[in-house]
């Protein structure tokens, strides 16, 4: 196909996009990225237009472009990308076509004001995923075309859009192309995000990854666009000055020729020395002669239009050039006349390089003035706050007090749409202005607020400040706190976060606030890795909760803690679950206390689940756990949270025995805490539970894959991991016949168990393990720790524990008395629902007792649970005992 213009030395290019529209519209691939770089005025813009052009009977095009003065603006765009698509829709089919996503990313298009709790960021860019998913679909006759023009000018909430958006390519019908200046795109703080997209989205069934670095025009190709301007006359050495001038960008030889001919220059060497001075008026400085000549009324409407950015109305131009209607269509046609805009309403510059001389042509104070009367004047058009934060940014402070209002109000209006990056930035700038002493505390919370889902470091720096300043009321401390904490833990300080509740709850006045803090602190004490006196804090606990009838929702969360807390110790389990049913209202959290309410967190809720979960209630478990993925994905809280629950999610399959179920909700587990960044407690949580299941199903090798993929050994973090990581560790090490490691490390595991009082063998099944290691080097020492282990699970009381118990305690035992304590543990194990553990007592049993019945049942029940590794085992003995009779 043949350009629709002239694009020299672009075959390549353009060759290479042909062939992946052909792949795309032929079904021969889902979906592609072409990524073009290159410095301002090498053509990206015209190559754009030209593959533009060649798709346009074949697919649907929706196409975006950043600017330079909207990089602040969320989501910008994106509503360039989407909007237009999405208004050809009624607005119930617009609706229909979000899905369960509309409250969630419908605020972020502007097709809706925002409801419910604030969204998670990652939550609105998966409702952007699915709204593009179906409108591709919609589209199945037509593939769809994204196209992103100056990336590195797109607003940071785009940008991570689009870098998890073409990271899914292979799953859709669709190609997108981008072009940027990788110098200014590494220059922003959000860079990472489409840096690294193109690695991410070469992917099996996508074509080959076009990534691109366009280079200026050779002397020839200089010529050849020279002779096309101004006719085949030219000479070689007016042609090769105009190569000489421009360096062979191909945007200022174009503009050079076309200066050219305004003047009416012969295209001959003789005229060669006057190319420097017209390139010069071309940018720059010139630039802004040229602009100035054309009159005070054309510079000023220029000027306005620079300071609004993109999309330009001409009122809006007009108000803030000051002038009238008349008045801005005249200059609108003499700037139109001159190459400096296009279009007519909305106006748009010729070209980035223009609008940047033009804006950066404005005097400061003229400049921040303008941003100012801009604010104005969006106000004053309805458009919101948020619409007028960017120029509001832009103003020097002046203690004024309606612009911290402004400001504020913004901050709300974003973080109401998934934008906490611009929420933050508007309320930095409120505290310079700077705002009245007795608001800066309130400021500063709800700074650190704004942060709390997408970043802990940067939520801790401004919590502690907003505790720091006088002025923050009490029960905003309280709260402050709280978070505070919350976000210590998350950023793995837990000793820090418990010493600051310590501290807040010292000066706070008994009622609610108080025992909300004294809450907390069990909580965030409780959970650490480490703990200086845990007997004496679950006295204290005890003391504290064992009255309590679950009246409120203080009550209810120190009912909670104090269940999770004897879990772990083993106490037993009909006192524990007899806490879980008080701290909660008919089977379900109390209202405050769910899974998305901020008041208290979703770590409660988790631990009653995680409670039923350890002492064989798991129905009630995997209700809870079950609510929680709803919760979350009706909240669009899809980062760490929504891991969380699929980790828990994962845990319920795994006690049940359902391990491949489990297995599938612990990889999902982890691949959204992958999407939500790196080393974060769910993490531990589900690489832990993942490496137990893998060991269950037989499969060492891959469980040390993903151990060591997650960094899955010591050091550990500062919180205690679900189960506890060093048994687990232990056990991937006896799995791998490192029996000496595994000794080590589960003498480790018990010696910072037990004094903490927490004897719970199926949580942390480090005794029975260590026993096993021990078994053939110290038998008089294993079987203590059976015995041991034995009574810690009679205490505890579940069928599940005493079990295992009887299991481990078999290996010591004499041959009779062995196979009785099999059958009462087979007996224990079916009662339990925990079919894998039952399966492997079936086993043993069968074994002890030389049973091909027994044998055969637990081959066929470990075949259900998907342990292979097991059922091969008891296929393997079966035929043993065969051969021998």
């Amino acid at each position: 196909m043949k350009p629709s213009r002239p694009l020299y030395e672009r075959e390549p290019e353009l060759a290479a996009a042909a062939k992946a529209l052909d792949a795309l519209c032929g079904g021969q691939a889902a979906g592609g990225l072409l990524v073009f770089t290159g410095e301002a005025g090498i053509g990206k813009t015209a190559l754009l237009t030209e593959i533009r052009a060649m798709a346009a009977d074949r697919c649907t095009v929706w196409s975006a472009r950043g600017g330079e003065t909207v990089t602040s603006v969320p989501f910008h765009v994106v509503r360039q990308l989407l909007q237009p698509a999405l208004d050809r829709f009624p607005a119930d089919e617009t609706r229909a076509l979000f899905g369960d996503w509309f409250e969630i990313a419908a605020p972020a298009l502007g097709l809706a004001d925002p409801s419910g709790p604030q969204p998670d960021p990652q939550g609105v860019r998966d409702g952007l995923d699915y709204l593009v998913s179906r409108l591709a679909s919609r589209l199945s006759h037509r593939p769809l075309l994204l196209m992103v023009d100056d990336a590195h000018w797109a607003d940071g909430e785009s940008l991570a859009w689009l870098a998890g958006f073409t990271a899914r390519l292979s799953e859709l019908p669709l190609l997108v192309v981008q072009a940027h200046r990788p110098q200014e795109l590494a220059a922003r703080d959000a860079d990472w995000a489409m840096a690294r997209a193109p690695e991410r989205a070469g992917t099996a069934g996508h074509p080959a990854l076009i990534r691109v670095a366009l280079r200026a025009l050779t002397p020839d190709a200089t010529a050849d666009l020279v002779r096309a301007g101004l006719g085949e006359h030219a000479d070689d050495p007016f042609c090769r000055e105009v190569w000489a001038v421009t360096g062979g960008n191909p945007y200022e030889a174009v503009e050079l020729v076309a200066k050219a001919q305004d003047r009416e220059l012969a295209p001959v060497e003789e005229s060669a020395g006057l190319l420097r001075e017209l390139g010069a008026s071309a940018r720059g400085s010139g630039l802004v002669a040229r602009l100035e000549r054309l009159g005070t009324n054309a510079n000023r409407f220029a000027w306005a239009a620079a300071v609004l950015g993109t999309e330009i109305s001409q009122e809006l131009a007009a108000t803030l050039a000051g002038m009238s209607s008349a008045e801005a269509a005249d200059c609108t046609a003499r700037l139109r006349d001159a190459r400096i805009v296009s279009g007519f309403d909305p106006l748009e510059f010729v070209h980035p390089l223009i609008a940047t001389a033009v804006y950066r042509s404005i005097p400061p104070a003229t400049r921040t003035a303008m941003h100012g009367r801009a604010a104005w004047a969006i106000t004053q058009a309805g458009l919101g706050a948020a619409a007028a934060s960017r120029h509001l940014l832009e103003v020097h402070p002046d203690d004024d007090q309606e612009l911290v209002a402004q400001l504020r109000e913004a901050a709300r209006q974003h973080l109401a749409v998934g934008a906490p990056e611009a929420a933050s930035r508007c309320l930095e700038r409120a505290l310079e202005e700077p705002p009245r002493p007795q608001e800066r505390a309130a400021m500063l919370y709800e700074l650190g607020c704004a942060t709390l889902l997408s970043s802990p470091a940067t939520t801790v720096q401004h919590l502690r400040a907003a505790l720091d300043t006088p002025g923050l009321d009490e029960t905003l401390r309280i709260d402050a706190t709280f978070r505070l904490a919350a976000a210590l833990s998350h950023n793995n300080q837990l000793k820090d976060a418990a010493l600051s509740l310590a501290a807040e709850a010292s000066r706070t006045a008994p009622g609610p606030g108080l025992m909300r803090l004294q809450a907390a602190h069990f909580l965030w004490e409780g959970m650490q890795a480490t703990e200086d006196d845990g007997p004496g804090r679950s006295a204290r606990l005890a003391r504290n909760a064992d009255h309590l009838k679950g009246r409120d929702n203080a009550e209810r969360a120190l009912l909670t803690l104090r269940a999770f807390d004897a879990m772990l110790r083993g106490e037993n389990a009909q006192l524990v679950n007899g806490f879980c049913e008080r701290a909660l209202v008919d089977g379900r959290p109390a209202r405050g206390l769910g899974w998305t309410d901020s008041e208290w967190g979703f770590e409660l809720p988790a631990m009653v689940g995680i409670t039923y979960a350890f002492t064989d209630q798991l129905d009630r478990a995997e209700t809870l756990f079950g609510e929680a993925v709803r919760a979350f994905e009706i909240s669009g809280w899809s980062g760490a949270h929504l891991a969380f629950s699929h980790t828990l999610l994962g845990l319920v399959h795994r006690r049940r025995g359902r391990l491949a179920e489990a297995e599938g909700f612990l990889r999902e587990g982890l691949r959204l805490a992958d999407r939500a960044g790196s080393g974060l407690p769910v993490h531990w949580d589900a690489t832990c539970l993942l490496v137990d299941t893998l060991l269950a199903r037989g499969r060492t090798a891959e469980a040390r894959l993903v151990a060591d993929r997650y960094g899955f050994g010591p050091p550990y973090p500062s919180a205690m991991v679900l189960p506890d990581a060093p048994c687990v560790r232990g056990r991937l090490l006896l799995a791998e016949g490192r029996t000496k490691e595994a000794v080590a490390e589960l003498e480790a595991a018990g010696a910072a168990l037990e004094p903490r009082g927490r004897f719970n063998g199926v949580w942390a099944p480090w005794s029975g393990d260590l026993a096993r290691a021990l078994a053939d080097t110290d038998p008089v020492r294993a079987a203590e720790l059976a015995a041991r282990a034995r009574v810690h699970a009679e205490r505890f009381g579940t069928d599940t524990a005493i079990g295992e118990a009887l299991r481990c305690e078999a290996l010591f035992a004499p041959e009779e008395e062995a196979a009785h304590m099999l059958a009462e543990a087979v007996r224990h194990l079916e009662a339990s629902s925990s079919a894998y553990e039952h399966a492997l007592a079936r086993f043993e049993y069968g074994t002890a007792i030389r049973s091909q019945r027994e044998l055969a049942r637990a081959q066929k029940l470990a075949t259900t649970c998907g342990a292979e590794g097991l059922a091969t085992r008891a296929q393997q003995v079966r035929a043993s005992i065969r051969s021998s009779e």
